[in-house]
């Protein structure tokens, strides 16, 4: 036996009464069913999360109370185009990318919380 008939497997005539046809079908159906199942269950609910939070991030104005990412709470003092001002004590001011706020707080939130 030489080398390459050992690294190269021999090719075998198929029998009439083999393996069927349809085959290549199932074999096709089953990496199109593993992907809409990732689909639904991966990929569509992030998007749908993305685009809450952004709709979120549009409806922000003065005066909102909101908590960031990172946990910090404040009121919102003045809205950019990419960052926000919040004020999270008396005179003291942070800016923030508007991405970095997580949630809006219902209103009186934080004076509770004090």
């Amino acid at each position: 036996m030489n080398l390459l008939a050992f690294l190269i497997p021999a090719a075998h005539a198929q029998a009439a009464g083999g393996q069927p046809q349809g085959m290549g079908l199932t074999t096709l159906l089953f990496p199109v069913i593993l992907i809409a199942i990732m689909y639904f269950l991966m990929i569509r609910p992030q998007m749908k999360r993305q685009k809450e939070h952004k709709a979120m991030l549009e409806k922000i104005k003065r005066g909102d109370e909101v908590l960031t990412n990172g946990g910090i709470a404040g009121i919102v003092t003045d809205i950019g185009d990419n960052f926000i001002t919040i004020e999270v004590a008396d005179n003291v001011r942070i800016r923030v990318q508007k991405g970095a706020v997580g949630n809006v707080l219902p209103a009186g939130t934080l004076k509770s919380a004090q």
